[in-house]
């Protein structure tokens, strides 16, 4: 099987071109994409199960690796919420899989938004990675909305190896995330 696309454009084109910019000295100096955590709160599950079971499904759809079930830690009180409760769902994405998610993402997902200008750039976390909030899950072509029940948003973080932001901010646009200007 042949590498994901964007894997031989960041062997390719992505690392020469970091390199020149920030002169680095050595390859494995050139900032990197770990990993793809995608996420989704789902508060309005304490009251019906059912939501959860059908994020999950969603959301492995979405990622093509099947999505886990996250719990809360504590009890709150105000919200209804009991130690243990299933309250989010969540995927990790790494290797071949997450290529291909963020080739998916940039190309077909992202140009289906409603009135789309651009991500914000004050998503990124002051270590390098960055977390885009997305408001609703049918912009995923593998979604078929006559299905949904619910609209629900989600979270997608990109971890990488970068030490700055301008660093990460240089690979994510390299890649080919579209920042606003």
């Amino acid at each position: 099987m042949a590498d994901p696309r964007l894997k031989t454009k960041y062997k390719e084109e992505i690392v020469p071109a970091l390199t020149k910019e920030f002169a680095y000295k050595n390859v494995m100096q050139v900032p990197r994409l770990l990993k793809i955590n995608l996420s989704q709160g789902l508060g309005a599950a304490v009251a019906d199960k059912k939501l959860i079971e059908n994020a999950q499904n969603e959301m492995t759809t979405i990622a093509g690796q099947k999505a886990v079930v996250t719990k809360s830690r504590k009890d709150i009180s105000n919200f209804k919420l009991r130690k243990g409760m299933p309250i989010g769902v969540k995927v990790t994405l790494r290797g071949e899989r997450m290529y291909e998610f963020l080739d998916r993402l940039i190309s077909a997902s992202l140009p289906r938004i409603r009135d789309f200008r651009g991500i914000k750039k004050d998503g990124f976390d002051g270590r390098g990675n960055y977390t885009l909030g997305i408001t609703e899950q049918i912009i995923f072509p593998e979604i078929d909305i006559d299905k949904i029940n619910k609209i629900t948003g989600m979270d997608i973080t990109f971890v990488t190896s970068a030490d700055t932001d301008k660093e990460a901010k240089a690979l994510l646009t390299e890649f080919g995330l579209p920042f606003k200007k």
